[in-house]
């Protein structure tokens, strides 16, 4: 790591390998959705020059730190095997060693020494108001306060890729929720260039390495409508649940802690991306919320924090034109339609990503709605 003292390339153990991440993720018709790989890319082989560490500057911001956290609780690879033979980073805030004049120094002479060839990752939002001095970075060489605005443009007008790792840096939720008297933004809202959004709360270890080991080795992955990595985020929690029979059958829990769909009792895996089901967490690939028999929270969707709360309340009513649906009667409407001899696969290509786009819709008045209540 970089600290402003030199290079501290020591350590021990083996770092892992798995199998290079697929090229994409989408589903056939008719074929169930393929389970995603809890293991980081491979390194091209007999290609010694790509194997040289990469510069990184993780930069956070408006952050409770979660994610450069999260990054250390992987296991395959471990955090000591990423930094020994991947990743050369110049700057964290929560490890570095180096403090004040020093540490600004790494950061500064990197944008000289290295443009174009480090990898800027942001965890956090950006606070805009009163111009950026709700965040500080340090003091620049002349006194100045260095602001994670400032820091954060001028970082990635130099930066080879950037990528916004955590839910508050890629959507700017929960810091950005109203009112927000900070004025934080996401990064791809103050930055003009591409970033590459890896949300969550935090976002698992597997999709940040495996992100940063992409960008290294292959070039940029491929990425959704939203700039996220489609390896990590091209299905739906529901899709891809344990549990989707049951809803399918129309059987649901009641209260947390019962073994059957959660959809009743607040689950926003319809709505929320991300491979969770088939990745489970967090370093060991142990288990997941569901698997737990508590609902997804809904942490990688745009809509979290503001809109996905109350967590333990069901999503809103769908209104399709010609069709109602409550949120009570999704399940049995889509096991009516299979008995009526429309194929299950075909009933959730007609409703599922349309209910997706009108769940969403109906977050957000929901999370409106609470706000004047509790005004």
């Amino acid at each position: 790591m970089q600290t402003g003292s030199g290079r501290d390339d020591a350590g021990h153990g083996e770092g892992g390998g798995g199998p290079p991440p697929p090229s994409g993720t989408g589903t056939a018709a008719g074929s169930r959705p393929r389970a995603r790989s809890t293991r980081a890319p491979e390194p091209p082989a007999a290609d010694t020059e790509r194997l040289e560490k990469h510069p990184l500057v993780w930069l956070e911001t408006n952050t409770c730190h979660g994610n450069i956290l999260s990054l250390m609780n992987g296991q395959h690879p471990d955090f000591e095997a990423i930094m020994r033979e991947l990743l050369d980073v110049y700057w964290t805030n929560t490890l570095m060693g180096a403090k004040g004049h020093q540490a600004i120094e790494v950061l500064e002479k990197v944008m000289v020494e290295r443009p174009g060839d480090y990898i800027l990752v942001v965890e956090g939002t950006v606070p805009t108001a009163a111009g950026g001095r709700y965040a500080h970075i340090g003091l620049r060489g002349n006194g100045e306060p260095w602001t994670a605005w400032d820091a954060v443009v001028e970082l990635a007008a130099a930066a080879k890729h950037v990528v916004a790792v955590g839910s508050c840096a890629a959507w700017g939720l929960p810091f950005g929720a109203h009112p927000n008297p900070t004025g934080s933004k996401p990064v791809s809202a103050v930055v003009d260039r591409t970033v590459i959004n890896v949300p969550g709360c935090p976002a698992h270890p597997d999709w940040i390495l495996g992100t940063l080991a992409h960008l290294i080795w292959y070039g940029v992955p491929e990425l959704d409508a939203m700039n996220r990595p489609v390896v990590f985020y091209g299905e739906t929690i529901h899709n891809l649940c344990q549990r989707r029979h049951y809803f399918e059958s129309g059987i649901f829990a009641g209260e947390i802690g019962e073994p059957w769909c959660l959809y009743k009792i607040g689950c926003k895996g319809p709505v929320t991306y991300a491979d969770c089901p088939s990745r489970q967490w967090c370093g060991e690939h142990m288990n997941w919320p569901v698997g737990a028999n508590t609902p997804c929270i809904g942490c990688t969707s745009p809509e979290f924090l503001e809109h996905t709360a109350p967590f333990f309340e069901h999503l809103p009513d769908v209104r399709l034109p010609g069709v109602r649906v409550t949120a009570d009667r999704v399940g049995a409407a889509t096991g009516l339609a299979a008995a009526l001899g429309i194929g299950l696969h075909l009933t959730g290509k007609l409703l599922t990503g349309r209910l997706q786009k009108e769940w969403g819709k109906g977050l957000r008045k929901a999370g409106k709605a609470l706000r004047r209540k509790r005004k």
